[in-house]
């Protein structure tokens, strides 16, 4: 999509279950789901494609310090109102201009598939993290057609990560119903230097 489409979607973004997390149960499960497997609080995390910043919030509340990053100006806008006290910008997730080896997460959720080069954007990814960050990829291959299966998924991350975990998540309490898409969670760990380029 484009920076007007998203744009566009911004004002009706938070209606789906698993975007606004509104339902407690929905939103609890999703705060367990990523404590499970992020590094304790206060870890500096990039959330990539925050849309309104559901999660960013999530995990603002839980202490960590976020920064998120959204194509949309409009997402950004409805983000910072919803929580203040993060930093977010409005940039390309394909080449998200955050500081290099800043943060100990890099989060992503239903943004990899999107990409014009999800190989290329990842290895961007992976340069954002620090020794021993943890990468973090909510993804999906939706009945559309669209997404990326967690085969694919698991072909990109593994060809620069070797510690890596593929949950899949066809559980209705994630995503406010039952589901007939592949959705999972991948989340892989670093051991040494980001990838030369």
């Amino acid at each position: 999509m484009t920076q007007a489409e998203w744009d566009r979607a911004a004002a009706t973004f938070d209606d789906d279950p698993d975007h606004g997390l509104a339902s407690p149960t929905v939103r609890e499960s999703w705060r367990r789901l990523l404590i499970s497997v992020l590094p304790p609080a206060p870890a500096q995390v990039a959330d990539l494609g925050c849309g309104t910043g559901t999660l960013t919030r999530l995990l603002t509340d839980q202490g960590y310090d976020v920064h998120g990053l959204d194509l949309s100006p409009r997402m950004i806008e409805r983000a910072r109102l919803k929580v203040p006290g993060a930093r977010f910008v409005v940039g390309d997730a394909s080449t998200p201009a955050l500081a290099a080896g800043g943060y100990d997460v890099v989060l992503s959720r239903h943004v990899l598939w999107a990409l014009p080069d999800p190989r290329a954007a990842f290895a961007r990814w992976v340069g954002l993290l620090r020794p021993g960050g943890t990468m973090v990829l909510v993804e999906g291959r939706w009945s559309t057609g669209a997404g990326l299966t967690a085969t694919q998924t698991e072909l990109i991350v593994r060809g620069i990560f070797q510690d890596v975990q593929l949950t899949r998540l066809p559980q209705p309490v994630y995503w406010g119903g039952p589901i007939t898409d592949e959705r999972y969670l991948v989340v892989a760990r670093r051991t040494g230097p980001a990838p030369a380029g």
